[in-house]
């Protein structure tokens, strides 16, 4: 956490860039176990890597729509949390599954929503946490694009009883204005700190730690 502001960095794929992230505060520790993503990891790879990590940092697993095997093998990785993004035609009762599967404080729903559609209520009963990316049609996440940060405010002002994450080209560059228009206490942040997708910039990892301190203090790093 920096200056009240937690943060996960996202789409790691090495030993080497987890460790950094822990040691610039991260509090979350993303893997994406989808395959299609550039920054995909397989959960062999992240099983061999695991008893590596960084103690404790939370370590999230970064999933598409997945069964209920693909789920199962994630949860028996020892995963803490799990970030399933999906499309709004998924059936509640898939929803409502994978809920009874990690449970619903351990969930993190990241519905693929266009910006001028309302988050439906019907999934708040199912997680305590819910990331908002930026909706591309193309994919689920990983735009590298600032989505609708009112929206996000607004969300997070009549839903306090939730836990909210704000994802979509976050970087050292912008998380300032971004915390100020946003409201946000928690967020994701992937390209914006990159220098190939799954390959971090470390120097960017650092700004990205001042420019959120300047952020919340008004004073440099």
């Amino acid at each position: 956490m920096i200056d009240g502001i937690r943060f996960k960095v996202c789409g790691l794929t090495t030993l080497v860039d987890a460790e950094f992230a822990d040691r610039v505060g991260a509090d979350f520790l993303g893997f994406i176990l989808y395959p299609k993503s550039p920054r995909y990891l397989s959960l062999r790879q992240y099983v061999d890597m695991a008893r590596r990590l960084p103690e404790g940092r939370k370590r999230v697993a970064v999933m598409v729509e997945p069964s209920r095997d693909e789920l199962n093998a994630a949860f028996a990785a020892s995963f803490d949390c799990f970030q399933i993004h999906f499309r709004l035609s998924t059936p509640l009762a898939s929803v409502r599954a994978w809920s009874e599967q990690v449970g619903r404080d351990r969930l993190w729903l990241a519905p693929k929503l266009p910006s001028d559609e309302p988050m439906p209520e019907r999934l708040f009963p199912l997680a305590r946490t819910f990331l908002m990316d930026t909706f591309h049609r193309e994919g689920f996440g990983g735009s590298g694009r600032v989505g609708n940060l009112g929206r996000f405010r607004d969300l997070q002002l009549k839903n306090p009883e939730h836990d909210w994450i704000l994802a979509g080209g976050i970087g050292p560059e912008n998380v300032g204005p971004v915390l100020a228009e946003s409201a946000a206490k928690t967020v994701d942040v992937n390209s914006g700190v990159e220098a190939a997708p799954g390959i971090k910039d470390h120097n960017k990892m650092k700004q990205l730690v001042l420019a959120v301190h300047r952020a919340r203090t008004g004073k440099p790093g």
